[in-house]
């Protein structure tokens, strides 16, 4: 497990997106300020703890799917927050217990708790490093990765739900095609992301707030049209149902994946690099 440059400390009266994220999900890993911001957000937008455990949700059918009907063993997980189970290896694992995943964050108090990402089967194989996704190459770079991985075959990125905290100017486009891009074909690309182009005017006044709100505790938070997160696709191969939300990406029963008709979460996708 990496510190790379050792980690800071934990500022605990400062939210933090992750800690926020936890709150939605119902955890117990966040302070005060998290919970006065996520509270401040939830009263703006109470469907984002609904967005968040589908999102949840999401990324344990699309391990799932990925490791059983693709035969993929290698994962990427960037941004994976504070551990939520089941984590990701737990899926994958649980599918092939020969499953290979690293972790990546750049919050501190992820790396005071990945040594739950760290209980791998005897056959597969788990890795932490702390890294940011605005430096992809520190992410490709890392001892941790290439310990655990091997680039030469498949890897499925996961980035759910995180770059939605990426602005423009960091040109989000451009790390993700820097990530594939080293990446063997036949490798995957999952990703969820905030909706910014809702149909009612009062929910896209109150995504405002939310950002305000995000912006206001330091955090730079971004809504995308669908357009614009299925450019960040551009070049790969979608996979049905193509572009969707995260309910909606094939869901193990109901078709509305347990959702009231019109629930707003995130937008989805995954797709294969040719």
């Amino acid at each position: 497990m990496s510190e790379q440059g050792g980690a800071p400390p934990i500022d605990t009266a400062k939210p933090h997106s992750a800690r926020m994220y936890d709150y939605y999900l119902g955890g117990k890993t966040h302070y005060e300020a998290d919970v006065q911001a996520a509270e401040a957000v939830v009263a703006k937008l109470p469907e984002i703890v609904t967005a968040a455990r589908a999102n949840r949700d999401f990324m344990v059918r699309v391990t799932r799917t990925l490791a059983a009907e693709y035969g993929v063993r290698q994962f990427l997980d960037i941004g994976s927050g504070i551990p939520t189970e089941p984590n990701l290896h737990q899926v994958a694992q649980s599918v092939a217990p020969e499953a290979r995943v690293v972790y990546t964050d750049n919050d501190p108090i992820v790396l005071q708790y990945a040594q739950a990402l760290l209980h791998s089967t005897s056959e597969g194989r788990t890795a932490y490093l702390r890294a940011d996704v605005t430096r992809p190459d520190s992410v490709l770079e890392a001892a941790e990765l290439h310990h655990t991985l091997d680039l030469e075959r498949p890897v499925a990125v996961s980035v759910n739900a995180l770059i939605h905290f990426v602005p423009d100017e960091q040109h989000p486009e451009r790390i993700l095609r820097t990530l594939l891009d080293r990446l063997a074909p036949g490798s995957f690309l999952a990703l969820s992301h905030g909706i910014a182009d809702v149909p009612e005017q009062d929910g896209v006044d109150r995504i405002k707030e939310v950002v305000d709100i995000y912006k206001r505790n330091g955090t730079v938070l971004v809504p995308r049209s669908r357009a614009q997160v299925a450019g960040f696709f551009d070049g790969l191969e979608l996979l049905d149902p193509g572009i969707t939300q995260v309910h909606l990406w094939r869901p193990d029963s109901d078709p509305l994946g347990g959702l009231p008709e019109g629930t707003l979460t995130l937008y989805a996708g995954v797709a294969r690099k040719p």
